[in-house]
Protein backbone atom coordinates (compact mmCIF):
# COMPACT_ATOMS: atom_id res chain seq x y z
CA UNK A 1 0.00 0.00 0.00
CA UNK A 2 0.98 3.62 -0.85
CA UNK A 3 2.68 5.45 2.32
CA UNK A 4 2.24 9.00 0.80
CA UNK A 5 -0.45 10.22 -2.26
CA UNK A 6 -0.30 13.58 -3.76
CA UNK A 7 -3.63 14.94 -5.37
CA UNK A 8 -3.37 16.81 -8.58
CA UNK A 9 -6.48 18.63 -8.08
CA UNK A 10 -8.38 21.30 -5.96
CA UNK A 11 -11.89 21.87 -4.06
CA UNK A 12 -14.09 19.08 -3.51
CA UNK A 13 -12.47 15.88 -5.50
CA UNK A 14 -9.10 17.10 -3.37
CA UNK A 15 -11.24 17.19 -0.27
CA UNK A 16 -12.56 13.46 -0.84
CA UNK A 17 -9.59 12.17 -1.62
CA UNK A 18 -7.80 13.36 1.42
CA UNK A 19 -10.82 11.85 3.50
CA UNK A 20 -10.29 8.11 1.78
CA UNK A 21 -6.41 8.16 2.10
CA UNK A 22 -6.94 9.12 5.68
CA UNK A 23 -8.97 6.40 6.29
CA UNK A 24 -6.32 3.80 4.45
CA UNK A 25 -3.92 5.03 6.53
CA UNK A 26 -1.82 6.68 3.76
CA UNK A 27 -0.58 10.39 3.86
CA UNK A 28 -1.46 13.08 1.49
CA UNK A 29 0.20 16.04 -0.41
CA UNK A 30 -2.21 18.76 -1.43
CA UNK A 31 -1.26 21.17 -4.60
CA UNK A 32 -2.71 24.80 -4.52
CA UNK A 33 -2.68 27.78 -6.84
CA UNK A 34 -2.09 31.36 -5.11
CA UNK A 35 -6.17 31.70 -5.96
CA UNK A 36 -6.56 28.33 -3.82
CA UNK A 37 -3.83 29.76 -0.89
CA UNK A 38 -5.54 29.23 2.73
CA UNK A 39 -8.22 27.05 1.74
CA UNK A 40 -9.40 24.85 4.43
CA UNK A 41 -9.28 21.39 2.71
CA UNK A 42 -5.17 22.06 2.78
CA UNK A 43 -5.07 21.91 6.63
CA UNK A 44 -6.68 18.41 6.25
CA UNK A 45 -3.50 17.19 4.00
CA UNK A 46 -0.46 15.96 5.92
CA UNK A 47 1.76 18.50 3.41
CA UNK A 48 0.73 21.08 0.99
CA UNK A 49 2.51 22.80 -1.62
CA UNK A 50 1.70 26.37 -4.18
CA UNK A 51 2.48 25.15 -7.55
CA UNK A 52 1.82 28.26 -9.23
CA UNK A 53 -0.33 31.04 -9.67
CA UNK A 54 -4.20 31.36 -10.14
CA UNK A 55 -4.31 30.30 -14.06
CA UNK A 56 -4.46 26.59 -14.61
CA UNK A 57 -2.44 26.94 -16.97
CA UNK A 58 0.19 27.98 -14.70
CA UNK A 59 -0.59 25.87 -12.01
CA UNK A 60 -2.90 22.35 -12.11
CA UNK A 61 -2.28 21.87 -15.38
CA UNK A 62 1.66 22.73 -15.41
CA UNK A 63 2.67 19.01 -15.58
CA UNK A 64 6.84 19.84 -14.53
CA UNK A 65 5.41 21.46 -11.34
CA UNK A 66 3.13 18.39 -9.96
CA UNK A 67 6.40 15.96 -10.97
CA UNK A 68 8.42 18.57 -9.12
CA UNK A 69 6.14 18.23 -5.85
CA UNK A 70 5.84 15.04 -6.46
CA UNK A 71 9.74 14.78 -5.67
CA UNK A 72 9.92 17.24 -2.86
CA UNK A 73 7.35 15.95 -0.43
CA UNK A 74 8.50 12.15 -1.47
CA UNK A 75 5.22 11.09 -2.86
CA UNK A 76 4.58 6.94 -4.25
CA UNK A 77 1.37 8.04 -5.74
CA UNK A 78 -0.57 10.67 -7.82
CA UNK A 79 -4.68 10.67 -7.25
CA UNK A 80 -5.87 12.63 -10.73
CA UNK A 81 -9.05 13.49 -9.22
CA UNK A 82 -11.58 14.65 -12.49
CA UNK A 83 -10.87 17.43 -14.92
CA UNK A 84 -7.65 19.07 -15.16
CA UNK A 85 -4.61 16.68 -16.31
CA UNK A 86 -7.23 13.77 -14.70
CA UNK A 87 -7.36 12.46 -18.80
CA UNK A 88 -4.18 13.70 -19.82
CA UNK A 89 -2.19 10.57 -20.91
CA UNK A 90 1.19 12.73 -21.44
CA UNK A 91 0.70 12.93 -17.42
CA UNK A 92 -0.55 9.53 -16.41
CA UNK A 93 3.29 8.25 -18.62
CA UNK A 94 5.17 11.18 -17.17
CA UNK A 95 4.13 10.21 -13.51
CA UNK A 96 4.88 6.40 -14.57
CA UNK A 97 8.18 6.99 -16.15
CA UNK A 98 8.77 9.22 -12.55
CA UNK A 99 7.84 5.82 -10.63
CA UNK A 100 4.88 7.71 -9.40
CA UNK A 101 2.05 5.34 -9.36
CA UNK A 102 -1.00 7.07 -11.39
CA UNK A 103 -4.35 6.71 -9.59
CA UNK A 104 -6.27 5.93 -13.14
CA UNK A 105 -5.49 3.55 -16.25
CA UNK A 106 -2.63 3.60 -18.33
CA UNK A 107 -1.61 5.90 -20.58
CA UNK A 108 -2.09 3.49 -23.37
CA UNK A 109 -5.44 2.71 -22.31
CA UNK A 110 -6.31 6.47 -21.56
CA UNK A 111 -5.03 7.43 -25.29
CA UNK A 112 -7.02 4.71 -27.02
CA UNK A 113 -10.47 5.33 -25.00
CA UNK A 114 -10.16 9.08 -23.95
CA UNK A 115 -9.87 9.47 -28.11
CA UNK A 116 -13.64 9.00 -28.95
CA UNK A 117 -12.82 8.17 -32.69
CA UNK A 118 -10.64 5.25 -31.29
CA UNK A 119 -13.23 4.25 -28.80
CA UNK A 120 -15.94 3.87 -31.26
CA UNK A 121 -13.22 1.60 -33.05
CA UNK A 122 -12.38 -0.58 -29.37
CA UNK A 123 -16.18 -0.19 -29.17
CA UNK A 124 -17.34 -1.97 -32.79
CA UNK A 125 -14.69 -4.29 -32.38
CA UNK A 126 -16.45 -5.40 -28.68
CA UNK A 127 -19.59 -5.96 -30.19
CA UNK A 128 -21.33 -3.08 -28.88
CA UNK A 129 -23.29 -1.09 -31.05
CA UNK A 130 -22.38 2.94 -31.61
CA UNK A 131 -24.15 5.47 -33.18
CA UNK A 132 -23.76 5.50 -36.85
CA UNK A 133 -20.33 7.85 -37.15
CA UNK A 134 -18.54 8.74 -40.15
CA UNK A 135 -15.41 6.10 -41.17
CA UNK A 136 -12.86 8.56 -38.73
CA UNK A 137 -12.40 11.77 -38.78
CA UNK A 138 -13.51 14.30 -41.19
CA UNK A 139 -10.79 15.98 -43.35
CA UNK A 140 -13.17 18.58 -45.13
CA UNK A 141 -16.64 19.53 -46.03
CA UNK A 142 -17.01 17.31 -48.43
CA UNK A 143 -16.62 14.33 -45.87
CA UNK A 144 -19.37 15.40 -44.41
CA UNK A 145 -21.45 16.22 -46.56
CA UNK A 146 -20.80 12.59 -47.95
CA UNK A 147 -21.67 11.39 -44.40
CA UNK A 148 -24.48 13.52 -43.61
CA UNK A 149 -26.59 12.68 -47.33
CA UNK A 150 -25.65 8.84 -46.26
CA UNK A 151 -27.20 8.87 -42.66
CA UNK A 152 -29.72 11.96 -43.16
CA UNK A 153 -30.05 15.25 -41.21
CA UNK A 154 -29.33 16.34 -38.56
CA UNK A 155 -25.88 15.20 -37.47
CA UNK A 156 -23.78 16.61 -34.66
CA UNK A 157 -20.09 16.96 -34.73
CA UNK A 158 -18.08 16.27 -32.19
CA UNK A 159 -14.50 16.88 -31.19
CA UNK A 160 -12.15 13.52 -31.47
CA UNK A 161 -10.53 14.91 -27.76
CA UNK A 162 -12.26 16.47 -24.71
CA UNK A 163 -15.40 16.12 -23.21
CA UNK A 164 -17.86 18.27 -21.52
CA UNK A 165 -19.89 19.58 -23.95
CA UNK A 166 -17.34 21.82 -25.47
CA UNK A 167 -16.59 20.88 -29.40
CA UNK A 168 -20.15 19.67 -29.88
CA UNK A 169 -22.55 21.36 -32.19
CA UNK A 170 -25.65 19.89 -34.05
CA UNK A 171 -26.19 20.76 -37.83
CA UNK A 172 -29.92 20.61 -39.26
CA UNK A 173 -29.44 20.79 -42.66
CA UNK A 174 -26.21 21.60 -44.87
CA UNK A 175 -26.00 25.42 -44.54
CA UNK A 176 -25.63 24.70 -40.93
CA UNK A 177 -22.75 21.99 -41.22
CA UNK A 178 -19.83 23.93 -42.55
CA UNK A 179 -20.39 26.61 -39.80
CA UNK A 180 -20.93 23.99 -37.36
CA UNK A 181 -17.86 22.28 -38.14
CA UNK A 182 -15.95 25.38 -38.05
CA UNK A 183 -17.27 26.65 -34.82
CA UNK A 184 -16.48 23.03 -33.02
CA UNK A 185 -13.27 22.66 -34.69
CA UNK A 186 -12.21 25.64 -33.08
CA UNK A 187 -13.87 24.93 -29.72
CA UNK A 188 -11.67 21.72 -29.51
CA UNK A 189 -8.52 23.74 -30.79
CA UNK A 190 -8.62 25.83 -28.00
CA UNK A 191 -10.03 23.69 -25.02
CA UNK A 192 -7.86 20.59 -25.54
CA UNK A 193 -5.02 22.00 -27.92
CA UNK A 194 -6.69 19.13 -30.69
CA UNK A 195 -9.08 20.45 -33.49
CA UNK A 196 -10.26 17.00 -34.85
CA UNK A 197 -13.29 16.07 -35.10
CA UNK A 198 -15.72 13.35 -36.38
CA UNK A 199 -19.69 13.19 -37.19
CA UNK A 200 -22.28 10.87 -35.71
CA UNK A 201 -25.75 10.66 -36.63
CA UNK A 202 -28.24 12.85 -34.50
CA UNK A 203 -30.07 10.84 -31.60
CA UNK A 204 -33.87 12.67 -31.61
CA UNK A 205 -34.69 13.19 -27.89
CA UNK A 206 -32.40 10.53 -26.05
CA UNK A 207 -31.90 10.08 -22.41
CA UNK A 208 -28.14 9.97 -21.38
CA UNK A 209 -27.26 7.01 -19.25
CA UNK A 210 -23.89 6.16 -18.26
CA UNK A 211 -21.96 2.72 -16.77
CA UNK A 212 -19.84 2.82 -13.60
CA UNK A 213 -17.22 0.55 -14.02
CA UNK A 214 -13.76 -0.32 -12.28
CA UNK A 215 -11.38 -3.14 -13.28
CA UNK A 216 -8.15 -4.75 -11.63
CA UNK A 217 -4.47 -5.78 -13.14
CA UNK A 218 -5.75 -9.21 -12.44
CA UNK A 219 -8.76 -9.08 -15.48
CA UNK A 220 -11.55 -9.06 -12.84
CA UNK A 221 -13.68 -6.34 -14.60
CA UNK A 222 -17.17 -5.64 -12.88
CA UNK A 223 -20.01 -3.21 -13.49
CA UNK A 224 -21.44 -1.16 -10.50
CA UNK A 225 -24.71 -0.40 -12.63
CA UNK A 226 -26.03 3.03 -14.47
CA UNK A 227 -26.95 6.34 -13.64
CA UNK A 228 -28.52 8.34 -15.72
CA UNK A 229 -27.49 12.21 -16.48
CA UNK A 230 -30.44 13.04 -19.30
CA UNK A 231 -30.93 16.57 -16.67
CA UNK A 232 -28.26 18.84 -18.30
CA UNK A 233 -28.08 21.90 -20.16
CA UNK A 234 -25.55 22.37 -22.79
CA UNK A 235 -24.53 19.04 -22.31
CA UNK A 236 -23.14 19.85 -18.52
CA UNK A 237 -25.23 17.67 -16.15
CA UNK A 238 -27.23 19.15 -13.41
CA UNK A 239 -28.89 16.51 -11.77
CA UNK A 240 -28.22 12.69 -11.58
CA UNK A 241 -29.59 9.64 -10.73
CA UNK A 242 -29.62 5.84 -10.08
CA UNK A 243 -31.56 3.44 -10.98
CA UNK A 244 -32.56 5.32 -14.51
CA UNK A 245 -36.15 6.00 -13.96
CA UNK A 246 -38.35 4.06 -16.45
CA UNK A 247 -35.73 1.66 -17.73
CA UNK A 248 -36.42 -2.16 -18.54
CA UNK A 249 -34.43 -4.33 -16.05
CA UNK A 250 -33.51 -6.09 -18.85
CA UNK A 251 -32.13 -3.10 -20.96
CA UNK A 252 -29.93 -2.26 -17.98
CA UNK A 253 -28.91 -5.32 -17.44
CA UNK A 254 -27.74 -5.52 -21.52
CA UNK A 255 -26.06 -2.11 -21.50
CA UNK A 256 -24.08 -2.72 -18.33
CA UNK A 257 -22.83 -5.80 -19.95
CA UNK A 258 -21.56 -4.01 -22.81
CA UNK A 259 -20.02 -1.91 -20.80
CA UNK A 260 -17.70 -4.47 -19.25
CA UNK A 261 -17.38 -6.25 -22.70
CA UNK A 262 -16.17 -2.71 -24.20
CA UNK A 263 -13.59 -2.44 -20.98
CA UNK A 264 -12.14 -6.27 -21.23
CA UNK A 265 -11.46 -5.47 -25.06
CA UNK A 266 -9.88 -2.55 -24.23
CA UNK A 267 -7.54 -3.92 -21.41
CA UNK A 268 -8.48 -1.23 -19.21
CA UNK A 269 -7.70 -1.17 -15.37
CA UNK A 270 -9.11 1.47 -12.63
CA UNK A 271 -12.19 3.06 -12.64
CA UNK A 272 -14.12 4.43 -15.51
CA UNK A 273 -17.14 5.22 -17.51
CA UNK A 274 -18.96 4.36 -20.25
CA UNK A 275 -21.45 6.71 -21.54
CA UNK A 276 -24.35 5.53 -23.49
CA UNK A 277 -27.60 7.78 -24.97
CA UNK A 278 -30.62 5.45 -25.20
CA UNK A 279 -33.35 6.23 -27.88
CA UNK A 280 -37.34 5.91 -27.65
CA UNK A 281 -37.39 2.38 -28.04
CA UNK A 282 -34.41 1.62 -25.52
CA UNK A 283 -31.93 1.05 -27.88
CA UNK A 284 -28.62 2.06 -26.42
CA UNK A 285 -25.79 3.38 -28.58
CA UNK A 286 -22.21 3.63 -26.90
CA UNK A 287 -20.97 7.36 -27.09
CA UNK A 288 -17.57 7.96 -25.75
CA UNK A 289 -15.88 6.56 -22.25
CA UNK A 290 -14.23 8.87 -19.39
CA UNK A 291 -11.05 7.19 -18.45
CA UNK A 292 -11.58 9.02 -14.88
CA UNK A 293 -13.79 9.38 -11.54
CA UNK A 294 -17.12 11.35 -12.35
CA UNK A 295 -18.11 14.33 -10.68
CA UNK A 296 -21.35 12.10 -9.63
CA UNK A 297 -19.87 8.84 -8.04
CA UNK A 298 -21.34 9.42 -4.99
CA UNK A 299 -24.95 8.34 -6.54
CA UNK A 300 -23.11 4.75 -7.49
CA UNK A 301 -21.57 4.82 -4.05
CA UNK A 302 -24.91 5.48 -2.04
CA UNK A 303 -26.35 2.44 -3.98
CA UNK A 304 -23.74 -0.05 -3.91
CA UNK A 305 -22.27 1.01 -0.55
CA UNK A 306 -19.05 0.46 -2.37
CA UNK A 307 -16.36 3.43 -2.02
CA UNK A 308 -15.00 4.18 -5.48
CA UNK A 309 -11.91 6.21 -4.24
CA UNK A 310 -10.95 3.53 -2.16
CA UNK A 311 -11.56 1.06 -4.83
CA UNK A 312 -9.13 3.15 -6.89
CA UNK A 313 -6.39 3.54 -4.65
CA UNK A 314 -5.97 -0.44 -3.70
CA UNK A 315 -6.48 -1.17 -7.48
CA UNK A 316 -3.12 0.92 -8.19
CA UNK A 317 -1.26 -0.32 -5.64
CA UNK A 318 -1.43 -3.51 -7.03
CA UNK A 319 -4.58 -5.32 -5.21
CA UNK A 320 -7.35 -7.76 -6.17
CA UNK A 321 -11.09 -6.17 -6.30
CA UNK A 322 -12.48 -7.46 -3.03
CA UNK A 323 -15.93 -8.09 -4.27
CA UNK A 324 -17.21 -9.80 -7.76
CA UNK A 325 -20.35 -9.07 -9.61
CA UNK A 326 -22.82 -11.15 -7.95
CA UNK A 327 -21.90 -8.83 -4.87
CA UNK A 328 -22.66 -5.43 -6.39
CA UNK A 329 -26.89 -4.88 -5.79
CA UNK A 330 -28.79 -2.08 -6.71
CA UNK A 331 -30.09 -0.52 -3.08
CA UNK A 332 -32.63 1.95 -2.85
CA UNK A 333 -32.77 5.06 -5.25
CA UNK A 334 -29.40 8.16 -5.02
CA UNK A 335 -30.18 11.46 -6.80
CA UNK A 336 -27.14 14.03 -6.89
CA UNK A 337 -28.22 17.88 -7.95
CA UNK A 338 -24.60 19.65 -8.36
CA UNK A 339 -24.84 22.97 -6.91
CA UNK A 340 -23.32 25.72 -9.04
CA UNK A 341 -22.36 29.07 -8.58
CA UNK A 342 -23.89 30.79 -11.31
CA UNK A 343 -27.40 32.83 -12.15
CA UNK A 344 -30.03 30.44 -13.96
CA UNK A 345 -32.27 33.17 -14.71
CA UNK A 346 -29.14 35.08 -16.94
CA UNK A 347 -28.38 32.44 -18.99
CA UNK A 348 -26.31 30.78 -16.78
CA UNK A 349 -24.02 33.29 -16.12
CA UNK A 350 -20.92 32.45 -13.64
CA UNK A 351 -21.66 34.12 -10.03
CA UNK A 352 -17.94 34.31 -8.52
CA UNK A 353 -18.04 35.69 -5.00
CA UNK A 354 -17.75 35.60 -1.02
CA UNK A 355 -19.88 33.32 0.11
CA UNK A 356 -21.88 35.11 3.43
CA UNK A 357 -23.81 32.38 5.18
CA UNK A 358 -23.97 28.79 4.52
CA UNK A 359 -26.37 26.14 5.84
CA UNK A 360 -26.07 22.50 5.02
CA UNK A 361 -28.89 19.89 4.53
CA UNK A 362 -28.72 16.77 6.38
CA UNK A 363 -30.63 14.09 7.76
CA UNK A 364 -30.81 10.17 6.74
CA UNK A 365 -29.71 9.02 3.17
CA UNK A 366 -28.36 12.95 2.83
CA UNK A 367 -24.96 13.90 1.86
CA UNK A 368 -23.29 17.50 0.82
CA UNK A 369 -19.73 16.60 -0.79
CA UNK A 370 -18.20 20.95 -0.82
CA UNK A 371 -15.31 22.10 0.14
CA UNK A 372 -16.82 25.66 0.58
CA UNK A 373 -17.86 27.20 3.79
CA UNK A 374 -19.62 30.32 5.17
CA UNK A 375 -16.73 33.01 4.46
CA UNK A 376 -15.20 31.34 1.13
CA UNK A 377 -14.79 33.23 -1.95
CA UNK A 378 -15.31 31.05 -4.72
CA UNK A 379 -12.79 32.14 -7.38
CA UNK A 380 -13.94 33.24 -11.14
CA UNK A 381 -10.78 31.11 -12.38
CA UNK A 382 -12.05 27.69 -12.11
CA UNK A 383 -15.56 25.82 -12.91
CA UNK A 384 -18.31 27.32 -10.91
CA UNK A 385 -19.20 23.91 -9.23
CA UNK A 386 -19.34 24.44 -5.12
CA UNK A 387 -21.04 21.23 -3.86
CA UNK A 388 -22.92 18.14 -4.07
CA UNK A 389 -26.40 17.64 -2.99
CA UNK A 390 -26.77 13.61 -2.26
CA UNK A 391 -29.80 11.93 -1.04
CA UNK A 392 -30.68 8.23 -0.86
CA UNK A 393 -33.97 6.32 -0.07
CA UNK A 394 -35.45 3.14 -0.25
CA UNK A 395 -37.44 4.24 -3.57
CA UNK A 396 -37.33 7.24 -6.13
CA UNK A 397 -40.41 9.04 -4.71
CA UNK A 398 -38.92 9.26 -1.62
CA UNK A 399 -35.75 10.21 -2.90
CA UNK A 400 -37.07 12.81 -4.46
CA UNK A 401 -39.14 14.35 -1.10
CA UNK A 402 -35.79 14.07 0.44
CA UNK A 403 -34.19 16.06 -2.48
CA UNK A 404 -37.10 18.36 -2.37
CA UNK A 405 -36.65 19.15 1.65
CA UNK A 406 -32.58 19.25 1.57
CA UNK A 407 -32.91 22.04 -1.50
CA UNK A 408 -35.33 24.15 0.92
CA UNK A 409 -33.22 23.41 3.44
CA UNK A 410 -30.04 24.83 1.42
CA UNK A 411 -28.79 28.08 1.79
CA UNK A 412 -26.35 29.71 0.26
CA UNK A 413 -26.19 33.44 0.50
CA UNK A 414 -23.99 36.05 -0.98
CA UNK A 415 -23.93 34.45 -4.88
CA UNK A 416 -26.74 33.28 -6.90
CA UNK A 417 -26.57 29.27 -7.42
CA UNK A 418 -28.52 26.62 -9.44
CA UNK A 419 -31.21 25.67 -6.52
CA UNK A 420 -34.17 27.63 -7.44
CA UNK A 421 -33.83 25.86 -11.09
CA UNK A 422 -33.33 22.50 -9.47
CA UNK A 423 -36.50 22.84 -7.48
CA UNK A 424 -38.64 23.52 -10.71
CA UNK A 425 -36.93 20.67 -11.92
CA UNK A 426 -37.58 18.10 -8.88
CA UNK A 427 -40.94 19.44 -8.78
CA UNK A 428 -42.39 19.11 -12.30
CA UNK A 429 -44.32 16.60 -14.01
CA UNK A 430 -41.71 15.44 -16.33
CA UNK A 431 -38.93 14.37 -13.65
CA UNK A 432 -41.08 12.91 -11.33
CA UNK A 433 -42.53 10.48 -13.69
CA UNK A 434 -38.95 9.80 -15.21
CA UNK A 435 -40.38 10.81 -18.73
CA UNK A 436 -37.45 13.43 -19.82
CA UNK A 437 -34.50 13.21 -22.35
CA UNK A 438 -31.65 15.21 -22.46
CA UNK A 439 -33.23 18.37 -23.96
CA UNK A 440 -35.90 18.67 -21.10
CA UNK A 441 -34.13 21.73 -19.61
CA UNK A 442 -33.51 23.66 -22.63
CA UNK A 443 -37.13 23.52 -23.90
CA UNK A 444 -39.03 24.10 -20.64
CA UNK A 445 -36.58 26.24 -18.75
CA UNK A 446 -33.96 28.04 -20.82
CA UNK A 447 -34.95 31.17 -22.48
CA UNK A 448 -34.82 30.94 -26.26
Amino acid sequence: MFKRVLIANRGEIALRVIRACRELGIETVAVFSEADRGAAYLELADLSICIGSARSSDSYLKVDRIISACEICGVDAVHPGYGFLSENAHFADVCKSCNYEFIGPTAEAMSLLGDKNSARAIAIKAGVECVPGSDGLIKSESDAIRFADKVGFPVLIKASAGGGGRGMRVAKDRDQLATAINQASQEAQNAFGNGAIYLEKYIELPRHVEVQIIADNFGNVVHLWERDCSMQRRHQKLIEESPAPKLKQQTRESMCDAAVKLIKTAGYTNAGTVEFLVDADERFYFIEMNARIQVEHPVTEFITGIDLIKAQILVAAGEQLPFKQSDIKQTGHAIECRINAEDPEHNFRPCPGKIEKLIIPGGFGVRFDSHVYAGYTVSPTYDSMVGKLIVHQPTRKEAINSMRRCLRELVVEGIKTSVPLQQKIIESNEFQSGKFDTLFIERKFMKK
